[in-house]
């Protein structure tokens, strides 16, 4: 069964001023980038559900470079949040799909909707492990993969360079981007519950 998770963390809310208020403690070009996401969150109610996707997949891969781990904070592996990323302009596959997930939330597309997958990418030659935002018009169709690697919004089976290894976001954990629960993710990936906190705190 399912675990739900709204007893472990409050449900995840877009907090606009709250959100505008941390990112003014930022450098300038810092709290650009976080004016540049409020603008098309604030979009959002104009948009349909497709449209607000691809704004978002478009805005965060123009925007934001991507680069490892190690070079950016110096340690191994650290999930940061959207404000962390505006920071440092800079983050890798995680962070880039966790700020898609955060404004798309924002933008009122349902937590039922949006998967963080694990993958194994083939990427210039090799396999590496890889994370992608999947959106789930509705629940019978293939999800649409919001990625870096290749910045052009595309359902699952076109993507046959991904294969999922699992799937999760606030309310629970799969494998792969099926229907087969696999558990709390906030009991598997410590990770991930401190970065919810954090954006949390931040205004998501």
């Amino acid at each position: 069964m399912l675990l739900l998770l709204v007893a472990v963390l409050p449900v995840l809310a877009w907090e606009r001023a709250r959100l505008l208020e941390q990112a003014a403690l930022l450098s300038a070009p810092a709290q650009a980038l976080a004016r540049g996401l409020v603008e098309v969150i604030d979009q959002g109610p104009s948009l349909t559900p497709p449209q607000r996707v691809r704004a978002v997949n478009d805005y965060v891969n123009r925007q934001l470079e991507w680069r490892e781990d190690a070079q950016v904070w110096g340690q191994t592996d650290y999930w940061a949040s959207p404000l962390e990323l505006f920071a440092k302009a800079a983050g890798d596959c995680e962070d880039l799909a966790m700020a898609k997930y955060f404004a798309l939330l924002a933008m009122g597309l349902p937590e039922s909707s949006l998967r963080l997958v694990y993958v194994r990418a083939q990427y210039q030659g090799r396999p590496q492990a890889h994370m992608v935002l999947a959106w789930y018009p509705n629940a019978q169709d293939a999800p649409w993969i919001l990625d870096n690697i290749d910045p052009e919004l595309k359902r699952a089976p076109e993507r046959p360079d991904l294969a999922p290894v699992f799937s999760f976001n606030a309310e629970g954990l799969w494998q792969g981007v099926g229907a087969q629960a696999a558990g709390n993710p906030l009991t598997r990936l410590s990770i991930w519950r401190d970065a919810l906190a954090r954006a949390r705190a931040q205004g998501f």
